[in-house]
């Protein structure tokens, strides 16, 4: 049941996320009492979604999505993070008043304002973070991973094999092994050095996705592709 709610929000992560910020406007342009229901409903709304972002934090899927017109396998965004960003939606809908308010001439202190504006700021950033669904992305010339304010690229020619976790690790993390790390491209303000994502993907899953493209360097060059991603799975299932 919690996979599959998650799988629905991370395929429809669009929809939820515009839903959300629809209810922030339409509050934001009514008065009275329709307001103060509209901002209980958003409070409340805030808490389901964190109580959710928490539910479903654990989950992982052993999968990737196929991208041909980029082309990469991409861990799919993960659910957490949209909920996440609505449960953020609450909060701020109070800060947006509060502007607001200043921009109509109400009194309101130069530290309120400014605080609004980063708290609005901060809402934007972890909606587009949600919206974008960054994360581990398996190109032909290397592994990439991205986030709201950076990226890193690792080329497969200076990557070793990953240990695999164990079943019982739960870390969210899996530790990159470079010969190389002059040869890192990195960009904006980069992700954890050395370190790839897995709160998003099985740690398990990307370890042998990676360590099968080490070995194999001849297949490379059709990742992005849905016949090259069968056969991956078709490999990795045979392996155990």
């Amino acid at each position: 049941m919690i996979g599959k709610l998650a799988a629905a929000t991370v395929r429809h992560r669009h929809v939820v996320l515009v839903l959300g910020l629809l209810m922030v406007g339409v509050n934001a342009a009514t008065t009275g009492s329709t307001h103060t229901v509209g901002q209980r409903l958003l409070f409340a709304l805030s808490l389901v979604a964190l109580v959710l972002a928490a539910v479903v934090m654990g989950v992982r899927p052993a999968a990737f999505v196929v991208q041909p017109q980029t082309p990469a396998f991409v861990a799919p965004g993960p659910a957490w993070t949209v909920f996440f960003a609505l449960g953020y939606l609450g909060p701020a809908s109070l800060h947006v008043d509060g502007l607001l308010g200043a921009t109509r001439g109400g009194s309101r202190s130069t530290f309120d304002v400014v605080f609004d504006v980063l708290w609005v700021g901060l809402t934007v950033l972890v909606v587009t973070w949600a919206w974008r669904g960054h994360g581990v992305r398996i190109h032909p010339f290397g592994v990439r991973q991205t986030w709201a304010l950076g990226s890193t690229t690792v080329p497969w020619e200076v990557v070793l094999a990953p240990q695999a976790p164990s079943a019982a690790d739960r870390r969210s993390w899996l530790r990159m092994r470079i010969t190389e790390p002059q040869r890192v491209r990195r960009r904006g303000i980069p992700p954890r050095r050395g370190v790839l994502r897995a709160d998003n993907v099985d740690p398990g899953f990307l370890a042998a996705v990676i360590g099968h493209y080490v070995d194999h360097p001849e297949h490379r060059a059709a990742i992005g592709s849905h016949t090259e991603y069968e056969r991956l799975l078709a490999e990795l299932s045979a392996r155990g």
